[in-house]
């Protein structure tokens, strides 16, 4: 029998926004139980520190810079130009040509119709937003133009966005239950703006400017993750109640780290970093009949692993032109098995770089490089590029060989074609 995958992602979550990972207020009683359950990871990274380039990552595989629309940070306005290449395989359209049912409820953010969509990459149902944040009630962009869709019309709803997701995650499980399937819930929560259930009104006052600095709380945030919690809860209670649980891996995480009201500690840094708060997530997955209950593990994982692991497990193979740069965590979840690794971060933002090699981490931010070891140091705080002046000088070298394979930043803010297709499969250092 074949497994079945609900992938759930937060927007915008903090290292320590959740009980299991030390939050200091019950906010996550689902996803807690979740990692009793299953395993939690301490050292699990997202592809970068903001949005939509992670997305590419994990939906491709992918070191998301191979793909010109996630040169962007983020990918902003309606632009018809950028986005996720339709023709570009993805771990989606891998598994729905093998024939699983497929659907996304909640956030796309990897370009806009008609060029770009859910449905063109793998998706056969989709209900959400096509871009980055929306307002949970009016579910209008920064713009003030309504961004709700049902696969590629707009949908008129009335309802607070995170259970709308809930929503319709829930009824997709319980119509396909009975076949193989693959469900992303990408909810926006605890995404700005700061609006709880019981905050229409407040999204009344701030209508027109949902990047709104005048409101929210930490208990505002607080009772948003409490919301998502509870639709993870609902979403897990459909797959026991549809006899579904044993067979099917759910696995949680967050886009990047978290911003204003989030807890990151014992991490520094937030959204928009490469510093550990700004990239390192939680990260959880459960799967009874083929994990063993309540483990935690210092595997060191990204988002692009997800795309190799559950066609792994599913026994799809990869597309042998867009070989992944991520690599399958199947060992670690059935086994505990545990390998080293390299990986690399850059942003155009404050020319950030980044690379992490078992417990080190080279770091350069406007042109000052520091050296951690993240065994002793995950806050960051002690400098040892001169005391280890050969691991540093290594380590700086081994960046600049991974970038130099990499396609270059490209110069303009918005252009007019994509990479080529011998750039998006350029092989992996």
């Amino acid at each position: 029998m074949k497994p079945s995958f609900v992938f759930i992602v937060a927007d915008d979550l903090g290292y320590a926004d959740l009980g299991c990972y030390g939050s200091r207020a019950p906010v996550s009683p689902s996803l807690d139980r979740m990692a009793t359950e299953g395993l939690r990871f301490t050292d699990a990274y997202a592809n970068s520190a903001i949005c939509s380039p992670t997305r590419f990552a994990l939906i491709t595989g992918r070191y998301q810079y191979r793909l010109r629309g996630a040169a962007e940070e983020p990918l902003t306005g309606r632009t018809r130009e950028l986005g996720l290449p339709p023709e570009h395989p993805t771990f989606v359209s891998l598994l729905r040509d093998a024939g699983y049912a497929t659907a996304l409820a909640g956030k796309w953010h990897l370009g806009y119709p008609p060029r770009f969509g859910p449905l063109k990459s793998g998706y056969q149902e989709f209900f959400g937003p096509i871009g980055g944040g929306v307002d949970y009630f009016t579910h209008c962009d920064l713009g003030g133009r309504h961004d709700l869709y049902e696969n590629e019309a707009e949908a008129r709803r009335e309802g607070y966005l995170t259970d709308l997701i809930s929503d319709r995650a829930v009824d997709f499980i319980q119509r396909r239950a009975r076949e193989p399937f693959l469900l992303s819930v990408h909810y926006t929560a605890p995404h700005w703006p700061w609006e709880t259930r019981e905050d229409e009104a407040e999204s009344k006052r701030i209508h027109g400017a949902i990047r709104h600095l005048d409101g929210g709380s930490v208990e505002t945030y607080q009772a948003m993750i409490r919301h998502m919690d509870e639709g993870v809860g609902r979403i897990l209670a459909c797959l026991q109640d549809g006899g579904i649980a044993q067979d099917t891996l759910v696995i949680f995480t967050s886009d990047n780290g978290g911003e204003r009201f989030s807890d990151q500690w014992p991490l520094s840094g937030k959204k928009n970093d490469l510093l550990e708060g700004g990239i390192r997530v939680p990260l959880i997955a459960r799967w009874p009949r083929r994990m063993q209950p309540g483990r935690v593990t210092a595997q060191v994982a990204i988002s692009m692993d997800w795309a190799p692991t559950l066609l792994e497990a599913a026994g799809v193979a990869p597309h042998p032109e867009h070989p992944f740069d991520g690599a399958s965590l199947l060992g670690a979840l059935e086994h505990g098995k545990v390998f080293e690794r390299e990986l690399f971060w850059r942003m155009k933002f404050r020319d950030q770089r980044a690379m992490r090699a078992g417990s080190w981490k080279y770091l350069s931010i406007e042109g000052d490089e520091f050296l951690y070891d993240l065994s002793r140091d995950a806050r960051e705080r002690a400098n040892l590029a001169k005391r280890e002046p050969t691991r540093f000088a290594a380590l700086r070298e081994r960046y600049a060989a991974w970038a130099a394979q990499m396609p270059a930043i490209p110069d303009d803010a918005v252009a007019e074609k994509l990479y080529t297709a011998k750039d998006m499969a350029q092989p992996s250092v």
